[in-house]
């Protein structure tokens, strides 16, 4: 199994734990939820929908049996989100603001030269790929998506600009189809050290 189908499939144990708790996450005033089983994630509306976005995209990755459990995961989530809509929306933006803020301070970071050599911008980049995923939920009906946001997340796309440097995908590469370089060029290379740029 290659390395993007094993990790997709990980996506899918996650994806599901996350579809089981999320009602009662989603009635908690909490933004990172423990989930019960050890190994896993916090659980968050930006960690959910950037994995149901990669097992929506890439399907063909996965075993049928897999597939279906991402299906009923998925479904799970959409009954659930059905019942609390509001609840949803005030979290999603509320999580939003919060990964604009982390994402800020990473790219503060960057151009001071402090960013931690040992995180992996493959890493560090999630946290951009999940306000991706929760502007996308957001922009649709029935929910309302601030301006606000929207301006902010554009600054940070021109800071992270100044220092970009154009390169090869930086996840596996079975998932260029799920991130089109148009929509997501910051998946496309990675930003410069501040010495490379002296």
């Amino acid at each position: 199994m290659q390395l993007g189908s094993e990790r997709l499939a990980l996506d899918v144990a996650v994806v599901e734990e996350m579809a089981e708790q999320m009602a009662q996450y989603l009635d908690s005033d909490v933004m990172f939820w423990p989930m019960s089983r050890s190994g896993m994630p916090m659980l968050t509306l930006g960690g959910y929908l950037m994995r149901e976005h990669r097992l929506d995209k890439l399907p063909d990755l996965l075993p049928p049996q897999t597939r279906t459990t991402a299906a009923a995961a998925i479904h799970l989530f959409n009954q659930t989100l059905a019942e609390r809509i509001v609840r949803f929306e005030a979290k999603a933006q509320q999580e939003l603001q919060a990964r604009l803020r982390q994402w800020e301070e990473y790219l503060k970071d960057v151009e001071r030269g402090t960013a931690d050599r040992s995180s992996n911008y493959g890493t560090a980049v999630e946290t951009r790929v999940m306000i991706a995923a929760l502007i996308d939920r957001l922009s649709l009906p029935p929910y309302q998506l601030d301006a606000r946001p929207l301006q902010h997340l554009s600054l940070l796309d021109t800071r992270l600009r100044n220092t970009w440097q154009p390169g090869d995908f930086i996840w596996p590469a079975e998932w260029v189809s799920a991130y089109p370089q148009t929509e997501y060029w910051w998946l496309y290379g990675s930003p410069r050290n501040k010495e490379s740029r002296d």
